[in-house]
């Protein structure tokens, strides 16, 4: 799966237009990996920052340009599309 970055919320690893690259089969996630999820219709490319059983909570690296779980929670893991393996980012 490839997209391009839109927006600001994953400043500055992840500036808008860069070229991601995820992959759907992804193993067992971890924190501070970056997905790509949907939420309402959107996918959206976000940091896991926490793992709950079956739920995620995903934030952006930037905070005040990220709408991510910090303003509508917690989120399935079913939501999910993919893991982004390239670029490599690493947890800021």
């Amino acid at each position: 799966m490839i997209r391009r970055v839109v927006g600001h919320s994953m400043l500055p690893v992840l500036p808008p237009g860069t070229l991601v690259i995820g992959v759907r089969s992804y193993g067992k996630l971890k924190p501070g990996q970056v997905v790509i999820i949907t939420h309402e219709a959107k996918e959206k490319i976000k940091r896991v920052q926490q793992i709950k059983g079956n739920t995620i909570f995903v934030i952006g690296d930037h905070a005040t340009a990220s709408t991510d779980s910090r303003h509508f929670g917690w989120l399935s893991k079913d939501t999910i599309l993919a893991k982004i393996i390239w670029p490599r980012t690493k947890s800021i």
